[in-house]
Protein backbone atom coordinates (compact mmCIF):
# COMPACT_ATOMS: atom_id res chain seq x y z
CA UNK A 1 0.00 0.00 0.00
CA UNK A 2 1.14 3.57 -0.64
CA UNK A 3 3.14 4.79 2.38
CA UNK A 4 1.37 8.16 2.48
CA UNK A 5 -2.31 7.78 1.55
CA UNK A 6 -4.09 11.11 1.09
CA UNK A 7 -7.57 12.18 2.22
CA UNK A 8 -10.09 15.02 2.03
CA UNK A 9 -12.46 15.66 4.95
CA UNK A 10 -15.84 17.38 4.54
CA UNK A 11 -18.13 18.34 7.43
CA UNK A 12 -20.04 21.57 8.04
CA UNK A 13 -19.33 21.38 11.79
CA UNK A 14 -15.89 22.77 12.67
CA UNK A 15 -15.71 20.87 15.98
CA UNK A 16 -16.52 17.62 14.22
CA UNK A 17 -13.75 18.21 11.68
CA UNK A 18 -11.30 18.94 14.49
CA UNK A 19 -12.29 15.82 16.42
CA UNK A 20 -12.11 13.52 13.41
CA UNK A 21 -8.80 15.05 12.34
CA UNK A 22 -7.34 14.35 15.78
CA UNK A 23 -8.73 10.80 15.97
CA UNK A 24 -7.45 9.99 12.48
CA UNK A 25 -4.00 11.23 13.47
CA UNK A 26 -4.07 8.75 16.36
CA UNK A 27 -5.47 5.81 14.40
CA UNK A 28 -3.56 6.37 11.16
CA UNK A 29 -0.47 8.61 11.59
CA UNK A 30 0.64 7.98 7.98
CA UNK A 31 -2.60 9.39 6.54
CA UNK A 32 -2.10 12.83 4.98
CA UNK A 33 -5.16 15.07 5.29
CA UNK A 34 -4.63 17.30 2.27
CA UNK A 35 -7.75 19.49 2.53
CA UNK A 36 -10.94 20.17 4.51
CA UNK A 37 -14.33 21.30 3.21
CA UNK A 38 -17.32 22.91 4.94
CA UNK A 39 -19.92 21.66 2.44
CA UNK A 40 -20.48 19.23 -0.41
CA UNK A 41 -19.63 21.65 -3.21
CA UNK A 42 -16.27 22.44 -1.64
CA UNK A 43 -15.65 18.72 -1.19
CA UNK A 44 -16.23 17.98 -4.88
CA UNK A 45 -13.90 20.82 -5.90
CA UNK A 46 -11.17 19.71 -3.49
CA UNK A 47 -11.38 16.09 -4.64
CA UNK A 48 -11.02 17.24 -8.26
CA UNK A 49 -8.00 19.35 -7.27
CA UNK A 50 -6.15 16.93 -4.99
CA UNK A 51 -7.23 13.49 -6.29
CA UNK A 52 -7.11 11.89 -2.82
CA UNK A 53 -7.25 8.18 -2.05
CA UNK A 54 -10.07 8.65 0.50
CA UNK A 55 -12.91 11.14 1.05
CA UNK A 56 -14.65 11.51 4.42
CA UNK A 57 -18.10 13.01 3.72
CA UNK A 58 -20.69 14.17 6.23
CA UNK A 59 -24.03 12.83 4.96
CA UNK A 60 -25.99 15.96 5.93
CA UNK A 61 -24.43 19.24 4.81
CA UNK A 62 -26.07 22.47 3.62
CA UNK A 63 -26.49 22.87 -0.11
CA UNK A 64 -24.96 19.78 -1.63
CA UNK A 65 -25.33 16.82 0.75
CA UNK A 66 -22.65 14.21 1.24
CA UNK A 67 -24.64 11.72 -0.83
CA UNK A 68 -25.04 14.22 -3.69
CA UNK A 69 -21.33 15.07 -3.47
CA UNK A 70 -20.48 11.36 -3.63
CA UNK A 71 -22.59 11.02 -6.80
CA UNK A 72 -20.60 13.82 -8.44
CA UNK A 73 -17.28 12.38 -7.28
CA UNK A 74 -18.24 8.95 -8.68
CA UNK A 75 -18.73 10.55 -12.11
CA UNK A 76 -15.48 12.53 -12.21
CA UNK A 77 -13.27 12.40 -15.27
CA UNK A 78 -10.21 10.32 -14.35
CA UNK A 79 -7.27 8.90 -16.25
CA UNK A 80 -7.22 5.29 -17.44
CA UNK A 81 -4.79 4.29 -14.69
CA UNK A 82 -6.37 6.38 -11.93
CA UNK A 83 -8.92 5.23 -9.38
CA UNK A 84 -11.86 6.98 -7.79
CA UNK A 85 -11.35 7.63 -4.07
CA UNK A 86 -12.72 5.38 -1.37
CA UNK A 87 -15.82 6.94 0.21
CA UNK A 88 -16.37 7.09 3.98
CA UNK A 89 -19.60 8.73 5.17
CA UNK A 90 -19.85 10.57 8.49
CA UNK A 91 -23.29 10.38 10.05
CA UNK A 92 -25.12 10.91 13.32
CA UNK A 93 -27.97 8.72 12.04
CA UNK A 94 -27.28 5.05 12.53
CA UNK A 95 -30.41 4.06 10.61
CA UNK A 96 -28.82 5.35 7.41
CA UNK A 97 -25.63 3.46 7.99
CA UNK A 98 -25.39 -0.12 9.11
CA UNK A 99 -27.51 -2.03 6.60
CA UNK A 100 -26.26 -0.12 3.55
CA UNK A 101 -22.59 0.27 4.43
CA UNK A 102 -21.91 -3.23 5.67
CA UNK A 103 -22.16 -4.32 2.02
CA UNK A 104 -18.58 -3.14 1.70
CA UNK A 105 -19.02 -0.58 -1.09
CA UNK A 106 -18.19 2.24 1.29
CA UNK A 107 -17.69 2.66 5.02
CA UNK A 108 -19.12 4.96 7.63
CA UNK A 109 -18.16 6.73 10.86
CA UNK A 110 -20.80 7.58 13.44
CA UNK A 111 -20.71 10.91 15.25
CA UNK A 112 -18.96 11.34 17.58
CA UNK A 113 -16.08 9.33 16.13
CA UNK A 114 -15.24 6.62 18.64
CA UNK A 115 -11.67 5.33 18.62
CA UNK A 116 -12.61 1.65 18.44
CA UNK A 117 -15.02 2.06 15.51
CA UNK A 118 -12.62 4.40 13.69
CA UNK A 119 -9.86 1.80 14.05
CA UNK A 120 -12.11 -0.68 12.21
CA UNK A 121 -12.71 1.84 9.41
CA UNK A 122 -8.96 2.46 9.11
CA UNK A 123 -8.27 -1.28 8.92
CA UNK A 124 -10.88 -1.67 6.18
CA UNK A 125 -9.47 1.26 4.22
CA UNK A 126 -5.92 -0.06 4.44
CA UNK A 127 -7.10 -3.42 3.12
CA UNK A 128 -9.05 -1.84 0.27
CA UNK A 129 -6.20 0.47 -0.74
CA UNK A 130 -3.72 -2.42 -0.68
CA UNK A 131 -6.04 -4.49 -2.87
CA UNK A 132 -6.51 -1.59 -5.28
CA UNK A 133 -2.76 -1.15 -5.60
CA UNK A 134 -2.43 -4.86 -6.34
CA UNK A 135 -5.10 -4.51 -9.03
CA UNK A 136 -7.61 -6.64 -7.20
CA UNK A 137 -11.30 -6.16 -6.41
CA UNK A 138 -11.59 -5.09 -2.79
CA UNK A 139 -15.22 -5.86 -2.10
CA UNK A 140 -16.68 -7.44 0.99
CA UNK A 141 -18.39 -10.78 1.20
CA UNK A 142 -17.91 -14.28 -0.13
CA UNK A 143 -16.70 -13.68 -3.66
CA UNK A 144 -20.04 -12.75 -5.17
CA UNK A 145 -20.61 -9.47 -6.95
CA UNK A 146 -20.72 -6.42 -4.69
CA UNK A 147 -23.56 -3.93 -5.18
CA UNK A 148 -22.43 -0.94 -7.27
CA UNK A 149 -21.74 2.40 -5.61
CA UNK A 150 -24.64 4.13 -7.36
CA UNK A 151 -27.04 1.55 -5.89
CA UNK A 152 -25.81 2.41 -2.38
CA UNK A 153 -26.19 6.14 -3.08
CA UNK A 154 -29.74 5.68 -4.34
CA UNK A 155 -30.58 3.72 -1.18
CA UNK A 156 -29.21 6.51 0.99
CA UNK A 157 -31.10 9.19 -0.96
CA UNK A 158 -34.33 7.26 -0.46
CA UNK A 159 -33.68 6.87 3.28
CA UNK A 160 -32.96 10.57 3.68
CA UNK A 161 -36.12 11.52 1.77
CA UNK A 162 -38.66 8.84 2.74
CA UNK A 163 -41.59 10.89 1.48
CA UNK A 164 -40.25 11.20 -2.04
CA UNK A 165 -40.93 8.47 -4.59
CA UNK A 166 -38.22 7.69 -7.16
CA UNK A 167 -39.44 7.37 -10.74
CA UNK A 168 -36.89 5.67 -12.97
CA UNK A 169 -36.84 5.92 -16.75
CA UNK A 170 -39.10 3.41 -18.48
CA UNK A 171 -38.51 4.51 -22.07
CA UNK A 172 -35.59 5.96 -24.03
CA UNK A 173 -36.39 8.36 -26.86
CA UNK A 174 -33.52 7.88 -29.31
CA UNK A 175 -32.47 8.60 -32.89
CA UNK A 176 -32.32 5.61 -35.23
CA UNK A 177 -31.17 6.93 -38.60
CA UNK A 178 -33.53 9.77 -39.45
CA UNK A 179 -36.31 8.48 -37.18
CA UNK A 180 -37.08 8.89 -33.48
CA UNK A 181 -37.85 5.64 -31.71
CA UNK A 182 -39.18 4.83 -28.25
CA UNK A 183 -37.10 2.03 -26.72
CA UNK A 184 -38.19 0.23 -23.53
CA UNK A 185 -35.40 0.59 -20.97
CA UNK A 186 -35.60 -3.11 -20.08
CA UNK A 187 -34.67 -3.95 -23.72
CA UNK A 188 -31.39 -1.99 -23.56
CA UNK A 189 -28.31 -4.20 -23.26
CA UNK A 190 -25.88 -1.38 -22.55
CA UNK A 191 -25.16 2.35 -22.91
CA UNK A 192 -21.76 3.64 -24.08
CA UNK A 193 -20.85 7.34 -24.25
CA UNK A 194 -18.31 9.23 -26.30
CA UNK A 195 -17.69 12.99 -26.18
CA UNK A 196 -20.98 13.97 -27.85
CA UNK A 197 -23.42 11.07 -27.86
CA UNK A 198 -24.46 8.01 -25.88
CA UNK A 199 -25.04 4.83 -27.83
CA UNK A 200 -28.10 2.80 -26.85
CA UNK A 201 -27.70 -0.86 -27.78
CA UNK A 202 -30.46 -3.45 -27.80
CA UNK A 203 -30.36 -6.95 -29.27
CA UNK A 204 -31.94 -5.65 -32.48
CA UNK A 205 -30.89 -2.04 -32.94
CA UNK A 206 -28.37 0.68 -32.18
CA UNK A 207 -29.52 4.23 -31.43
CA UNK A 208 -28.06 7.53 -30.22
CA UNK A 209 -29.08 9.98 -27.49
CA UNK A 210 -27.44 13.17 -26.22
CA UNK A 211 -27.82 12.34 -22.52
CA UNK A 212 -24.44 11.57 -20.87
CA UNK A 213 -23.79 8.56 -18.65
CA UNK A 214 -23.50 10.71 -15.51
CA UNK A 215 -27.15 11.76 -15.98
CA UNK A 216 -28.38 8.29 -16.91
CA UNK A 217 -26.87 6.88 -13.71
CA UNK A 218 -29.36 8.91 -11.66
CA UNK A 219 -32.32 8.21 -13.95
CA UNK A 220 -32.01 4.43 -14.34
CA UNK A 221 -32.84 1.81 -11.71
CA UNK A 222 -29.44 0.94 -10.14
CA UNK A 223 -30.64 -2.62 -9.51
CA UNK A 224 -31.09 -3.06 -13.27
CA UNK A 225 -28.13 -1.07 -14.66
CA UNK A 226 -24.60 -1.22 -13.30
CA UNK A 227 -21.88 1.24 -14.18
CA UNK A 228 -18.74 -0.72 -15.14
CA UNK A 229 -16.77 2.16 -16.64
CA UNK A 230 -16.96 5.95 -16.62
CA UNK A 231 -18.54 5.72 -20.09
CA UNK A 232 -20.47 2.43 -19.80
CA UNK A 233 -23.69 1.19 -18.16
CA UNK A 234 -24.79 -2.41 -18.61
CA UNK A 235 -28.10 -4.14 -18.00
CA UNK A 236 -27.40 -6.69 -15.24
CA UNK A 237 -29.65 -9.22 -17.01
CA UNK A 238 -27.48 -8.89 -20.13
CA UNK A 239 -24.24 -9.97 -18.42
CA UNK A 240 -23.26 -13.34 -19.90
CA UNK A 241 -20.01 -13.63 -17.99
CA UNK A 242 -16.78 -11.92 -17.00
CA UNK A 243 -13.28 -12.95 -18.09
CA UNK A 244 -9.77 -11.51 -18.00
CA UNK A 245 -7.82 -10.69 -21.15
CA UNK A 246 -4.07 -11.11 -21.66
CA UNK A 247 -3.47 -7.71 -20.02
CA UNK A 248 -5.39 -8.73 -16.89
CA UNK A 249 -8.37 -6.48 -17.60
CA UNK A 250 -11.87 -7.69 -16.74
CA UNK A 251 -14.06 -8.04 -19.84
CA UNK A 252 -17.86 -8.45 -19.75
CA UNK A 253 -19.53 -10.62 -22.37
CA UNK A 254 -23.02 -9.45 -23.37
CA UNK A 255 -25.97 -11.77 -23.98
CA UNK A 256 -27.39 -11.39 -27.46
CA UNK A 257 -24.49 -9.24 -28.71
CA UNK A 258 -20.95 -9.86 -29.90
CA UNK A 259 -19.46 -6.76 -28.25
CA UNK A 260 -17.30 -7.14 -25.14
CA UNK A 261 -17.12 -4.35 -22.57
CA UNK A 262 -14.13 -3.44 -20.42
CA UNK A 263 -14.49 -2.97 -16.66
CA UNK A 264 -12.39 -0.02 -15.46
CA UNK A 265 -10.25 -0.33 -12.34
CA UNK A 266 -12.63 1.74 -10.23
CA UNK A 267 -15.41 -0.83 -10.75
CA UNK A 268 -13.49 -4.08 -10.29
CA UNK A 269 -15.29 -4.71 -6.99
CA UNK A 270 -18.50 -5.46 -8.90
CA UNK A 271 -17.09 -8.81 -9.96
CA UNK A 272 -14.99 -9.79 -6.98
CA UNK A 273 -13.66 -13.31 -7.20
CA UNK A 274 -13.68 -13.47 -11.02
Amino acid sequence: MTSTPRAVLADDERLMREQLRARLAEAWPELQLVAEAKNGSEAVALVAEHRPDIVFLDIRMPGLTGVEAAKQIAQMEIGADDLLPEIVFITAYDQYAVEAFEQGVADYVLKPAERERLALTVARLKKRLAAREAGEAAGAGDGSAAPPLQQLLHQLSARMNPGGSVQYLQWIQASVGQAIQMIPVEDVLFFISDEKYTRVQTANLEALIRKPIKELVDELDPKLFWQIHRSTLINVKAIAGVTRDFRGRQIVAVKGHKEQLEVSRSYLGLFKGM
